[in-house]
């Protein structure tokens, strides 16, 4: 019988090579090296807490290819969204191993990194002043941004009740409405579900009781 660290690989191994097949059935051009170095990149800079940090952007880069439709690029971008802002690895670390495109989107993810929502209104100010200019820049860091909110709202379960509250108060105040102009629809409708059951989990189980 398999200890839990060979089950732990097993489960992260098998997450990554339903991306990789995912991007396969993809339209885009088959770059499958570059993601596997990224990822076997991301695994090795985040080692010690594996599952905890990889399967996260594991599932952020399969949102974004199989859900929004990105190529490669983003897909690398994704696996390493966490690694500047996480390990002791720069943005130069990245251009210099992923090249400088991948590292631009990497930058621009780190900056905009955590809630919009800050303890201060200044703060709250220039969080989303970054994410608004980060978007003029390159409009994929908001589709991979796009994409790690919706894993964060997928998993809100395992928080702490008043994270749970303030993650979906954000999400349905920036995050849902930004889907809706980016023409995320299905993401957008995903989004405003999963934040009223966090928001109104009495009448959101009422509701879910009647229809079912």
């Amino acid at each position: 019988m398999p200890n839990s660290k060979i089950s732990e690989e097993e489960l992260i191994e098998g997450e990554f090579q339903k991306l990789l097949s995912e991007y396969l059935a993809s339209n885009h051009r088959k770059r499958t090296e570059i993601i596997e170095r990224a990822y076997r990149f991301a695994k090795e800079a985040h080692q010690g807490v594996l599952r905890q940090y990889i399967l996260h952007p594991i599932a952020v880069a399969r949102i974004a290819c199989k859900e929004i439709g990105l190529g490669s690029t983003s897909i690398c971008a994704a696996l390493l969204h966490d690694v500047v802002e996480d390990t002791e690895y720069t943005v130069e670390d990245i251009e210099n191993l992923f090249g400088k495109k991948i590292a631009q989107l990497v930058d621009g993810l780190t900056k905009i990194a955590g809630g919009i929502f800050g303890d201060k209104a200044s703060e709250q100010a220039e969080n989303f002043r970054k994410l608004l200019i980060t978007m003029s820049e390159d409009i994929r860091v908001i589709l991979i941004k796009m994409a790690d909110r919706l894993h964060n709202m997928r998993t809100l379960s395992s928080l702490h009740k008043s994270k749970q509250h303030k993650i979906a108060g954000e999400t349905l105040y920036i995050y849902a409405p930004l889907a809706h102009r980016l023409g995320l629809f299905a993401i957008k409708t995903e989004l405003e579900d999963l934040s009223f059951k966090y928001e109104n989990p009495d009448i959101y189980d009422e509701i879910k009781q009647k229809i079912v």
